[in-house]
């Protein structure tokens, strides 16, 4: 699951293969699946660092597994960087979005 995910990511950063906004969707996406959204963080962190652009997918999944997590503030940062970033939202965007709005509803 999403070790394995970031350990691929780290040893192919480590050798001549390409790191790519693919690999690390696919690895974001898993720690999603896993409910890391911590690790799911870092990888977006890294991907930055790394100077990988991060598209739609990227920050989809980042605001799913922060919201699924019940990171509804992280998930709105989230939401608002990716705005600010020129990326375009979708539908998956808008949803996980709301969906973290609601939970901000529960917060008290």
């Amino acid at each position: 699951g999403c070790l394995k995910a970031l350990q691929l990511v780290d040893s192919m950063a480590q050798s001549t293969m390409e790191v790519n906004t693919g690999s690390f969707n696919a690895a974001i996406s898993a720690c999603k699946r896993c409910s890391e959204w911590g690790k799911a963080l870092q990888l977006f962190s890294k991907m930055y660092q790394s100077k990988v652009e991060a598209n739609t997918i990227t920050y989809n999944a980042v605001l799913s597994a922060c919201e699924e997590s019940g990171r509804w503030e992280k998930a709105l940062q989230f939401f608002c960087t990716m705005v600010l970033s020129r990326v375009e939202p979708n539908m998956t965007t808008y949803f996980a979005s709301i969906k973290a709005c609601r939970q901000v509803s529960k917060w008290q």
